[in-house]
């Protein structure tokens, strides 16, 4: 190539020297696109001839990417005094090879630029993320004497939605309007409600779209991406259908992006509508569509569909992965998430930040702490561990483990603490019952510049909640009401709702529900749980009927109701109970409990035999029963809420779920250095949790139990929570 541009660049030289009737012998079999060169007058060659073979050249080079070889050519252009009529063309040259600073500097080199030229630099700067130079050069436009068109525009508002330049983007519109460009021409029109979207002006851009004459594909897709971005998937399925009925095709990206409405929304129907356009119009082979396709119907809660598209793809890209993968840890599919993320892996796919992020929480859900441990070295061979996400995860992965000290590790290894990382390491103290370090934190952050938002006073009063710290907790929630930048929520409520009602402040709990006017039947069932606690029946109904005023149906509520009565011996109202959620089909999660051994997880539930190992585990937990009964062991049968005997009672407190996995776990592993790690889905009865204290002295093992509330760490016959959870 090198060799070839230097003999047409002397041949051009020579040319301009004196007429030559042949040209040199290599030029008849050069592959270089020189030969029509030759078809020039005798007495020199025309300019036009000569402009040609420096285009034909320079194209090569672009093919090429040779930097060099558009240099010998741009220095030879000067010296020929072509090189004002070749600007554009070397601009676009070096812009297409990636060196958009030689191309800045051959632009600013020339006094008088073409349009051409300029939208070239300011498209350029764009792509590369340089959207101050951008706006800078079109700033230069109309007073070096060039008027920006619709190309230029086009570009440039999406460098304003960039840098959030409102104003300024509001001034380049009016521009475009004065050139006669802001409504007449599609491509601008396009251009602008993209801008506006992106500074969450749906009103201007709805106003520019309906002011477009001739609306095309792109204007319509940019107004759905849209309202979809801030949360308006109603009108992006409006948009979409007036955009059919007016005869215009979606293409995949439109379709796309319906779908993703279709999955916030959850509406179905739509999306298989959707989804059989898909297939008629021949983008099913699309990975986008697909992608989209798949994440929809995770997010409508059609697992099997969802995998169903992902398995016909035939390669499946980095977003498709991470979008399945996502999608079965949304919908309560861990493992299958875990196997998912191997089979990735092997097909030699790296995951990024947001697959990592995935996978961890998998693991966190399930309290797979061996498994996470695998996930944070592939962080760490990847480089991801600074990425302030994927630190967020683990920290959050290792506080639901029952692992604070790891989770506080990679806390530390943080250059810099951020909110996202601050608010999860609170939690993480939170969810383990160390209310006190939680607070720590949370009052170093005004130290740190860092202003708490609705998710970081949600973890301090969760703290709070889960240590018994009440006059902090309280302190705490006032400071947030007066926090003008806080704007508390019904989680932050029900919090402060259960810190009051297992305080014993019932009245008080009931009068800051009425006082927010809230209506939210989590927080009414939260006051119900109070209730239940303490045994307050006559307030329990009365906040019962306002469960069922807001929510009739709702399951927990009555089976929290149909406790209370049983557990203050009240039979006929349980009875009474059980039939109305009989007649309603509303039926009582039963207890179940899990346990990793060995990194197999076994599932266990109350009363359940079928397990195959159970005789070695019903041995194991008879010996360990005998030997918390030497320590003052007895069943506390209050927590029997079924109308039995006082000896089924206690025979029945013995096969609870928990009981059960704590006893396969000590019959399986004797290891002493192993920490015992159980989930359960409902709340830890006392009874098991004083049995649990007992077993951690006499077998001399740490045994953490994660319930639907928090942790307990129980350690040598103690536990964190001290009693109170």
């Amino acid at each position: 190539m090198q060799r070839c541009l230097l003999e047409n660049l002397n041949w051009l030289t020579i040319q301009h020297a004196k007429a030559s009737p042949t040209p040199p012998r290599f030029l008849k079999s050069s592959s270089c696109a020189v030969k029509r060169f030759f078809a020039t007058s005798l007495n020199g060659g025309s300019l036009s001839d000569s402009l040609q073979l420096y285009s034909s050249l320079i194209q090569q080079c672009i093919g090429t990417k040779s930097i060099t070889d558009i240099a010998r050519i741009q220095s030879h252009a000067l010296k020929r005094g072509f090189h004002q009529i070749l600007v554009n063309k070397l601009v676009d040259a070096y812009l297409k090879c990636g060196r958009v600073g030689y191309a800045r500097k051959v632009f600013d080199e020339v006094p008088h630029r073409h349009i051409v030229a300029w939208n070239s630099m300011i498209a350029s700067y764009i792509r590369n993320g340089r959207s101050e130079e951008a706006i800078e050069l079109y700033l230069r436009m109309v007073p070096d004497g060039v008027l920006p068109d619709e190309f230029t525009f086009s570009s440039v508002f999406k460098a304003f939605s960039d840098l959030g330049l409102v104003r300024e983007g509001r001034r380049a519109h009016g521009q475009s309007v004065i050139l006669g460009l802001g409504v007449s021409n599609v491509f601008v029109g396009s251009a602008l409600v993209d801008m506006y979207a992106k500074f969450g002006k749906m009103r201007d851009a709805r106003l520019v779209s309906d002011q477009v004459v001739g609306k095309d594909v792109v204007l319509y897709t940019a107004l759905i991406v849209g309202y979809s971005h801030h949360g308006e998937d109603g009108e992006s399925l409006q948009v979409f259908k007036d955009m059919t009925r007016k005869g215009i095709d979606a293409n995949e990206y439109t379709l796309s992006s319906i779908l993703v409405c279709c999955g916030n929304l959850k509406n179905v129907d739509t999306g298989k509508l959707i989804h059989g356009l898909i297939i008629k119009t021949g983008l099913d082979s699309a990975v986008t569509s697909q992608t989209s396709l798949l994440t929809m119907y995770s997010r409508c809660g059609l697992v099997g569909d969802s995998l169903m598209v992902f398995e016909q793809l035939n390669d499946p890209n980095l977003v498709t992965w991470t979008s399945v993968i996502a999608g079965l840890v949304q919908n309560g599919r861990e493992e299958i998430a875990l196997m998912k993320f191997r089979q990735m892996l092997r097909s030699s796919v790296t995951p990024n930040s947001f697959t990592l992020s995935s996978v961890l929480r998998a693991c966190s859900s399930l309290a797979m702490l061996e498994q996470g441990k695998q996930i944070h070295a592939i962080v760490m061979k990847f480089g991801l561990d600074i990425d302030k996400y994927v630190g967020a995860a683990l920290i959050d992965f290792y506080g639901k483990c029952g692992s604070t000290e790891m989770a506080r590790s990679v806390f530390d290894g943080f250059l810099e603490a951020d909110l996202v990382s601050m608010n999860s390491m609170i939690y993480g103290y939170a969810q383990n019952g160390f209310g006190h370090e939680a607070l720590q934190l949370f009052n170093r952050m005004k130290d740190l510049g860092l202003e708490p938002n609705n998710v970081t006073w949600l973890g301090a009063l969760s703290a709070c909640n889960s240590a018994g710290l009440l006059e902090e907790g309280c302190h705490i929630f006032s400071s947030a009401r007066k926090d003008g930048n806080a704007e508390l929520a019904k989680d932050q409520y029900a919090c402060m709702v259960d810190l009051l009602g297992r305080a014993g402040k019932l009245k008080v709990a009931e009068m800051l529900i009425n006082e927010a006017n809230i209506s939210d039947v989590v927080i009414w069932r939260t006051l119900l749980s109070a209730c239940r606690i303490h045994g307050d029946v006559e307030m329990a109904r009365r906040v019962m009927n306002r469960v069922i005023d807001l929510t009739p149906e709702d399951g927990g509520s009555h089976v929290l109701m149909s406790n209370l009565y049983a557990s203050t011996g009240n039979w006929s109202e349980v009875i009474e109970m059980k039939s109305t959620m009989r007649e309603m089909r509303l039926k009582k999660n039963p207890a179940m409990s899990w346990v990793d051994v060995e990194r197999e997880i076994h599932t266990f539930m109350a009363g359940d035999w079928s397990h195959p190992n159970f005789r070695d585990i019903n041995e194991k937990l008879e010996e360990l029963i005998e030997k918390v009964k030497e320590l003052g062991y007895v069943p506390d049968t209050r927590f029997v809420l079924q109308h039995l005997g006082e000896e089924k009672k206690m025979r029945s407190l013995y096969y609870h779920s928990e009981k059960l996995a704590v006893a396969f776990a000590l019959w399986r592993s004797t290891n002493k250095n192993i920490t015992i790690r159980v989930l359960k889905n409902l709340r830890i009865c006392g009874d098991c949790h004083t049995w649990m204290k007992l077993v951690s002295k006499i077998v001399g093992r740490d045994i953490i139990a994660r319930d639907a509330k928090r942790f307990h760490h129980f350690r040598n016959g103690l536990c964190s929570c001290g009693d109170y959870w």
